[in-house]
């Protein structure tokens, strides 16, 4: 059967087919030679020269992750790592429009290099077309960068619909997929340029890689730019990392469909807590973004929620506290659900609500799960912690 013809969900889980030609194993041989000899006349018949520009282990993941977002796929050596590439192939002075709502790495970096870069950058509300059409220069701004949903409200972009509008004013769509994944959603059938990946969440999905990853939709000069860019500034993944990436991804739909599900499940029996001032969670029907999210979403709405404690940041402290199955930590995507405040691990100038906690839900049992959070709520409730604990 012709590879072309099998579903995403085949391809992943079969690691694209491949058996390895020299011994015939089924998972793929790990390449760590960092250089590839070079023939009497100067050739290099396999068109490699040095791991930090071509790896064959590199390649089979790039593979894969390609067939499965639909487009040109370069991996790197960290999400932030694939996410400033595509900035600093830019151009100074080039008008960028970004997110209001944005994973917080990417807009501290923004805010630290993007103006010393040349840039010239503005936050919008990409969820209204009408805003993001009054501040799109014809002919002056170059990208478009959004999330959807975006980290940590959730808010939803209709893919589609900026797209449209931005491709009219001869605007690039960037879209960070890392959220949602092609399991969810797929950027480039609403029409994005570039689709950006931390791997190290979803992709890899149990929290022992490193690892980023631009795609494109097309082969153009500013692809090529991309990928020169991370040729010149070395910023390629270690070949471990790039096996455990692709084998990270064969599991990948098991994993989503299991974390969306529970996810949801969690979102449903705490709205209306009397502990919690706001779920939100693109899942629920009042999230302003379910309409469009249930539309460009296919399978479910992602594994991350954030909860919002009525009693403030001393309540969402205590909570915090006292989980048990949950786990105190950073980063989101993997096999065990996470839990954090989220400001605090930003900083005194993140724009998250202080009362606000970022919920990455696992595979777990779901009712451990829910049992947890009650348990906490229920706890911060009969003793509330004072205002300063736990900072």
């Amino acid at each position: 059967m012709d590879q072309r013809s099998l579903s995403p969900q085949t391809l992943a889980a079969q690691g694209l087919g491949e058996a390895d030609p020299a011994t015939g194993a089924l998972a793929p041989v790990i390449s760590l030679s960092t250089n590839y000899e070079q023939q009497p006349d100067g050739s290099y018949p396999q068109g490699r020269t040095y791991t930090r520009a071509d790896n064959p282990t590199s390649e089979h993941a790039e593979r894969l992750l390609g067939a499965l977002e639909g487009g040109a796929c370069a991996l790197f050596s960290s999400g932030m790592a694939a996410v400033t590439a595509v900035f600093q192939s830019l151009l100074p002075g080039d008008h960028v429009l970004v997110s209001r709502v944005l994973y917080w790495g990417v807009r501290k970096w923004l805010a630290e290099f993007a103006l010393t870069w040349g840039l010239d950058v503005e936050f919008t509300d990409t969820t209204d077309l009408g805003a993001v059409a009054a501040v799109i220069r014809p002919g002056g701004t170059r990208l478009l960068w959004l999330e959807t949903p975006a980290n940590p409200m959730w808010e939803v972009t209709d893919l589609a619909a900026v797209c449209e509008l931005a491709h009219a004013a001869g605007v690039r769509v960037a879209v960070d997929n890392t959220v949602a994944t092609p399991v969810l959603t797929r950027p480039f059938e609403h029409g994005a340029d570039l689709v950006v990946h931390s791997a190290s969440k979803y992709l890899n999905g149990h929290g022992d890689v490193l690892a980023g990853a631009v795609l494109a939709a097309r082969r153009d000069p500013l692809w090529e730019r991309i990928r020169s860019w991370r040729r010149n500034a070395g910023a390629m993944p270690g070949p471990f990392e790039a096996w455990l990436l692709q084998r990270g991804m064969r599991t990948l739909f098991l994993r989503v469909h299991r974390a969306s599900d529970t996810a949801l499940a969690v979102a449903t029996h705490l709205a209306g807590h009397p502990a919690l001032a706001e779920v939100l969670y693109p899942g629920l029907p009042d999230h302003p973004g379910h309409q469009v999210a249930a539309r460009q979403m296919t399978g479910g709405f992602g594994g991350m929620l954030s909860i919002r404690l009525a009693g403030g940041a001393a309540q969402a402290h205590a909570a915090l506290r006292e989980v048990r199955v949950f786990k105190r930590a950073t980063s989101l995507g993997g096999v065990e659900s996470l839990i954090e405040h989220r400001r605090g691990s930003e900083g005194p100038s993140s724009p998250v609500p202080d009362d606000l906690l970022r919920l990455s839900v696992g595979i777990e049992a779901p009712g451990d799960l829910i049992a947890d959070l009650e348990a906490a709520l229920d706890a911060t409730a009969s003793s509330p912690a004072p205002e300063a604990a736990g900072r």
